[in-house]
């Protein structure tokens, strides 16, 4: 049943899809819950869909279709670049099939903190990011870089990790990029990758031993009630990337344009104001303190995880991807390290 409503959405979008483009609708889909207090996505799609109605007096709106309602993500960025729907945020592992040098951002341990993100990604690296997905894909225009929930942290049911040898024989589920599984196998992890939809079912049967993600979707997805220990890792910062149809932003004015880009900015701003709120809450790590015994690295500690893996990683953009992915891999790391060394505010 499922599965035929989702066709009957789809087929009903396809059939009215350039009657919406003409009169300025923007069907946005994301793979989230539909709750702005809850989660970045449709947090960020709901600040965007108000200051798009609002300043363009109604000449362009929005309808929001989270949870999967059109599809999967990855279904979502196809939709967008054929005009089924108008824009969509997507992440770095459903993109990756379109644009395989999205997985430059997965170079690990780069960041020292939020405020270098948010430098990194609003600043010239993302312009050179989106420009280049803009080329390579030709058919949609990115909108920026909102945040997914923050940095990655590692959960396990054997025991607490807080050094490299800890990792020994612990099976982590990552998804299905093989960078992914770098990673975690230069840590001395193994790498399992797995569908969003086994993750809980493997923690709890023993497939797996643990996973890595953003903490606010360890707690929404409830994962300390089969796990029991949580690092701090901060290993991986993979934001969405908010792509919108090229045919029907060219067909906007240069007023409503201009209006999409504020929005977006907004937009940004939102996911990131949120992530942290969730982060600090009892939805976040404030309430996992009391579920799951938590461990934080110290420089040291981390210093060595990266000196494990980045190599690694390197290593595998070099042997499976193009010069291109080299030269924005370079850029990245020049602009992290800049940003880094910045103070916040300063």
């Amino acid at each position: 049943m499922k599965t035929i409503i989702k066709g009957l959405a789809i087929a009903a979008t396809m059939t009215a899809g350039s009657a919406y483009a003409e009169g300025g609708v923007i069907k946005f889909g994301h793979d989230n819950k539909t709750d702005p207090f809850e989660n970045p996505a449709h947090a960020c799609t709901a600040v965007f869909s108000n200051i798009v109605t609002a300043d363009t007096n109604g000449s362009v709106s929005v309808e929001v279709f989270g949870s999967n309602q059109l599809g999967s993500a990855s279904e979502h960025v196809q939709q967008v670049r054929d005009g089924i729907i108008q824009a969509t945020l997507t992440s770095t592992g459903a993109l990756a099939s379109y644009y395989p040098r999205i997985d430059v951002l997965n170079l690990p341990f780069a960041f020292d903190g939020n405020a270098s993100t948010y430098e990194v990604f609003d600043g010239a690296f993302g312009k050179e990011l989106a420009a280049d997905i803009e080329a390579e894909l030709g058919d949609v225009v990115v909108l920026g870089f909102p945040d997914t929930g923050g940095f990655f942290a590692v959960t396990n049911s054997k025991h607490a990790i807080a050094d490299l040898k800890d990792f020994d024989g612990i099976r982590i589920r990552t998804m299905t990029l093989p960078s992914h599984q770098k990673i975690m196998q230069s840590l001395g992890a193994e790498a399992y990758p797995l569908s969003w939809g086994e993750v809980y079912s493997g923690l709890q049967t023993g497939v797996i031993d643990g996973q890595m993600n953003p903490v606010p979707i360890i707690s929404f997805a409830n994962f300390a009630e089969v796990q029991k220990y949580m690092t701090l890792t901060n290993h991986l910062f993979s934001p969405y990337t908010f792509m919108i149809n090229r045919a029907f932003y060219e067909g906007l004015s240069d007023s409503e344009q201009a209006t999409l880009h504020t929005a977006a900015e907004n937009c940004v701003a939102a996911s990131r104001g949120l992530s942290r709120i969730i982060e600090a809450s009892d939805r976040g790590l404030a309430g996992l303190m009391d579920q799951i015994e938590v461990t934080a690295l110290s420089a040291d500690q981390r210093a060595a995880m990266a000196g494990a893996a980045q190599p690694a990683f390197e290593a595998h953009v070099a042997e499976n991807m193009d010069a291109r992915a080299g030269e924005l891999l370079d850029m990245f790391k020049s602009e992290v390290a800049a940003a880094n060394a910045a103070a916040y505010l300063n």
